[in-house]
């Protein structure tokens, strides 16, 4: 996962202990590694710091035969994958849930998507800000309508991806127990 709606979701779970693999690109990595500032260090944002603490990093390159092998040797021995891809994002990749129960049957595979895996809205991109103003929230911050500066305003921070991430590890933790009972 990457930005800030599946790392946050990983992060309440590497905070309450669990052993996390963040999987970032060659070369590039998350891409909030380089939003500064602030810095954490000379390469690291603060924000990337911050949303990724108590996980380990793992650099694959996806798109190959051998990046696709390393993440199908990962997934045969792990509880739980976490992705925020575009739907169908990872088929193409043999990486979605389909492919991967294949040699795990047992895992939890949480896919955080803007509209859900079906209907007429799947394939959309959900960005914090679109999910803010299609529900309303817009609505209920800033100045009133009519008012300089009025109208639908976003919140500061991106508030849905923050709810996505602890809707989505409160559910891991419900999938979790409903497997062990």
């Amino acid at each position: 996962s990457r930005v800030l709606a599946g790392p946050s979701c990983t992060q309440v779970l590497a905070d309450l202990g669990a052993e996390v693999i963040k999987v970032e690109r060659p070369h590039i990595g998350d891409e909030t590694r380089h939003w500064a500032p602030p810095k954490f260090s000379d390469d690291t944002s603060a924000y990337y710091a911050t949303i990724n603490r108590n996980k380990k990093s793992l650099t694959v390159d996806i798109t190959t035969p051998a990046g696709q092998t390393i993440i199908k040797q990962l997934v045969a021995d792990s509880d739980i994958v976490v992705e925020n891809f575009k739907v169908g994002g990872l088929k193409k990749y043999g990486l979605d849930y389909d492919s991967l129960k294949q040699d795990n049957p047992r895992l939890i595979y949480a896919s955080l998507t803007g509209f859900g895996q079906t209907g007429p809205d799947a394939k959309r991109p959900g960005y914090d800000y679109i999910i803010q103003g299609l529900s309303g929230l817009m609505s209920i911050t800033g100045h009133a309508d009519g008012e300089p500066g009025g109208g639908p305003l976003k919140v500061g921070v991106a508030v849905i991806d923050v709810f996505t991430g602890l809707y989505a590890s409160n559910a891991i933790l419900a999938a979790l127990n409903a497997r062990h009972s």
